[in-house]
């Protein structure tokens, strides 16, 4: 296969970026995405030019670290699968590729397609968290928990904070990743103690992060690689305005 790129070059967050064009030919159909680069870095490498700066790492969609925006789609068009997951056969020859790294205030980059997503941590850092004795493990019978609570929760857990939902987003809003780390605690006996201080705390985070607010589009979940739906949002609204009522209260 024979593609042209369109890569998005920027030396950091302070200086302004451009979109650079690159010709990359005899690419196999069965590479990866990140293959795929890495060819092109070889290319560029061997004519003494700075290679394409992107994160990665377990190149088995576990991880969230592929985070690129490809031809207008948070981790390109294949659904429910992340960067390193799309391979080259969802491409026709002679096509063009134009990838960039995620849009948002609270996502600055760092260098060509690698954005600072430190404010995620930062959210998980706020209340992501159970205080618990430890120990040895219980018994899986010693907290007996409803299979629709533990499927939820499971589901929510999925999350891998890739930040796609918020690339995604047109306000840039975190709500589905924060609802769905405030969700997978929230339905679980483990995360009762704390959660009015826990959504509180998250919330509060996120604001501060400078996301934006949900507007109820659903791209979030329409991009999600891991399918995380916006009934968390909802969950998420449930939590904190309880937390709010109980917090006024004491």
């Amino acid at each position: 296969m024979n593609l042209t790129l369109k890569i998005w070059r920027q030396a950091n967050a302070q200086t302004k970026g451009k979109l650079v064009t690159y010709q990359i030919s005899d690419i196999s159909p069965d590479m990866s995405f990140l293959e795929m680069l890495d060819v092109l870095n070889q290319q560029i490498i061997l004519k003494g030019e700075d290679p394409v700066a992107f994160d990665n790492d377990c190149r088995e969609g576990i991880c969230g670290m592929c985070s690129l925006y490809i031809n207008g789609r948070a981790h390109g068009a294949q659904t429910e699968a992340t960067v390193c997951q799309l391979h080259m056969r969802s491409f026709s020859d002679g096509d063009t590729i134009t990838v960039e790294p995620w849009r948002a205030k609270a996502f600055p980059v760092i260098k060509d397609l690698v954005a600072d997503r430190s404010a995620f941590d930062k959210i998980i850092q706020a209340g992501g968290f159970v205080s618990s004795k430890t120990g040895a493990p219980q018994d899986a019978n010693a907290l007996p928990i409803p299979k629709r609570n533990a499927d939820l929760a499971m589901d929510a857990a999925a999350c891998i904070g890739c930040g796609a939902c918020v690339a995604s987003c047109k306000n840039a809003s975190a709500m589905l990743f924060t609802s769905a780390k405030i969700s997978q605690l929230a339905l679980l006996p483990q995360g009762q103690a704390e959660k009015d201080k826990r959504a509180l705390a998250m919330v509060r985070a996120m604001d501060e992060a400078g996301f934006g607010n949900c507007t109820n589009e659903g791209e979030c979940e329409a991009e999600c690689p891991k399918a995380i739906k916006i009934t968390n949002i909802a969950r998420l609204f449930r939590e904190y305005y309880r937390a709010t009522i109980v917090s006024e209260e004491l």
